[in-house]
């Protein structure tokens, strides 16, 4: 009966009620929002009142807990987070890393999980709860699509890389190759040369074979896309849009496999390499404790840097994904388990790093800090000459790069699947042409990242990678906590929660939201801005023009948020305001928690 129109009394008892839903409807006439207040009965039909499909659900829960570690869990757990313990005093930098996790990372983990799932949009969509916040929804948006234009090309990198590995040896392991140059140099014939003059073959490969920088002069000379590298992208975008086109119904399957080969993986790579000599001397190093190291500014700043890009928030993923979860899923249970197998997962693989990175100084007999480095040349310079040195090389080899590319699939696809379901909920149109809409975006990204693929590709990928989601991305989050803790509200905030699982978020949940994430937010954005060097590759400075092409694009999502807002204003004015209230003009609405 509820679902006539209009409704009888009898369904407007118990707004809170566990028989009933609350439906916040916007509707937009001339410039002005008129909101109107429902309360409808949940049915197993696959329509609602409005006449409008369903939103589709997980096939199963732990189709969603396997996306949301899959995307989290990515290249950076095992070439950064290791690199940043060894660098930062060992086990003494897990305390600022976990004491950020505790009042940063968890908290808004778990803020974006809520959001989605209660709001059941994309990360543009859920901003109906306050409008005016929009535009962050679409600097979210865009900030995924520009790191989806170079993290696929990692990834292309590493079936690159597969392909080779499937030769009797290893094409990394000297320096009688068409591609080196006279400056090629095993390890051990470093040790009476500066090592500015002697390269690796394993460098050389990556550098001179695999991406053929030296064909380059620079950013302003890349030449044509190489059919190798760019045949390795076709299939990694491929692979992409088949996993994407039919929603979660087909990325929920595929996750199966990409989450959870990287720990199969890691764990056959330890067992290997705490056997090699010298292994343990590597771990020691990773694991020795320096406490004097808390004393320097720096490492409190790398650990906050680190918890900000390894747990994924402010990309729209967790929301997007979220927003496909039955309404009374307990996503505070889910925002603990997967963000604490995210960091488990750090931890674990810096053990694997560093016990080959300790057989390597062994083998080598050169200092640790000479071997040990992050970024690609950890994954693609010296993870594969360790184990070009082993029995069997060409097996290992296959199975490192096989964990490679299952690591980067699924945060690829975390990334893809928040710009399609961001856009998709917004423009209700996009719903009904969701496989045409995928191929669109996969294609757009595509023919943008052929760029990275060319001989000076490496410019252009160093670029995107220090612009597109450095500084915007914790100013986007920062917007994003202000607007839920501040302007929504954290007690309506913690309403929508109670609804939904059936208890209300304690008050340390409520505090981290309204004051301790955005002091860290805002403290990380100010720093980001006053610690902000120009990207560089090697001794390669890059020209005035490539800096400001790199910061018009990290302006670019900032800027929507205020664009948004000033639309919003000027289409409002004269208008209406939400249920009779304006609460945000309380003095009890800004100092509840």
């Amino acid at each position: 009966p509820c679902r006539d129109d209009p409704p009888p009394p009898s369904c407007y008892t118990h707004p809170r009620s566990h028989h009933s839903v609350e439906l916040i409807l916007v509707k937009e006439q001339n410039g002005v929002q008129f909101t109107s207040t429902t309360l409808v009965a949940p049915t197993p039909t696959q329509t609602n009142p409005s006449g409008e499909e369903e939103r589709e659900t997980w096939g199963k829960k732990i189709d969603f807990l396997l996306s949301v570690i899959g995307f989290a869990v990515d290249l950076a757990n095992v070439w950064r987070f290791p690199y940043l313990c060894y660098k930062n005093g060992g086990g003494a930098f897990l305390v600022p890393y976990l004491f950020f996790m505790v009042i940063a990372g968890m908290p808004l983990f778990y803020m974006e999980l809520a959001l989605g799932q209660y709001n059941r949009e994309g990360a543009a969509g859920v901003w109906k709860i306050c409008p005016i916040f929009k535009g962050v929804g679409f600097t979210v948006i865009l900030i995924s699509l520009y790191v989806g234009f170079y993290y696929n090309v990692i990834i292309s990198w590493a079936l690159f890389y597969l392909f080779s590995s499937f030769t009797g040896e290893l094409p990394w392991v000297h320096c009688n190759n068409t591609w080196n140059s006279p400056n090629c140099s095993d390890w051990a014939d470093n040790s009476s040369v500066s090592d500015i003059y002697k390269a690796t073959p394993a460098q050389e490969y990556f550098e001179r074979g695999v991406l053929h920088i030296q064909d380059s002069n620079g950013i302003d000379d890349l030449g044509r896309p190489r059919w190798q590298l760019t045949s390795c992208l076709a299939v990694v975008i491929v692979l992409l849009y088949f996993s994407l086109w039919k929603g979660v119904k087909t990325s929920g399957k595929v996750v199966w496999i990409t989450a959870t080969m990287p720990y199969v993986v890691l764990t056959v790579l330890l067992l290997r390499g705490v056997t090699l000599p010298g292994a343990i001397d590597g771990i020691k190093a990773y694991l020795s404790v320096d406490f004097l190291r808390l004393c320097d500014a720096k490492v409190w700043i790398e650990a906050a840097t680190q918890i900000c890009f390894s747990l994924g928030v402010g990309f729209g993923v967790l929301i997007a994904f979220s927003s496909y979860n039955k309404f009374s899923n307990n996503c505070y249970r889910d925002a603990i388990i997967t963000s604490s197998i995210n960091s488990l997962t750090s931890f674990f693989s810096g053990f694997v790093v560093f016990s080959f990175l300790g057989y390597m100084s062994y083998k080598h007999n050169v200092a640790l800090d000479k071997v040990a480095r992050d970024g690609a040349g950890l994954v693609f310079v010296i993870y594969p000459e360790a184990i070009a040195t082993l029995p069997g090389s060409s097996v290992w080899a296959v199975i490192f790069f096989i964990m490679l590319l299952t690591l980067g699939i699924d945060s690829a696809m975390g990334g893809m699947e928040s710009v399609i379901t961001g856009l998709i909920d917004e423009f209700k149109f996009l719903h009904k042409h969701r496989e045409l809409f995928t191929l669109f975006i996969v294609v757009a990204t595509f023919l943008i990242s052929l760029f990275c693929v060319t001989n000076g590709g490496m410019y252009v990928f160093t670029l995107l990678d220090h612009f597109a989601a450095g500084t915007s991305i914790l100013f986007g989050v920062l917007i994003e906590a202000i607007g839920i803790a501040w302007f929504y509200g954290v007690d309506r905030f913690s309403d929508d929660i109670e609804e939904m699982i059936g208890q209300r978020p304690g008050r340390y949940w409520r505090l981290c939201w309204k004051f301790v994430s955005p002091c860290f937010l805002l403290f990380m954005v100010v720093v980001s801005f006053a610690t902000f060097n120009p990207p560089n590759y090697g001794s390669y400075m890059f020209p005035p023009w490539a800096n400001m092409v790199g910061w018009c694009l990290a302006i670019s999502s900032m800027t929507m948020v205020p664009l948004y807002a000033i639309y919003k204003l000027c289409t409002l004015a004269g208008g209406s305001n939400y249920n009779g209230e304006v609460r945000q003009f309380t003095l009890h609405h800004w100092l509840v928690v």
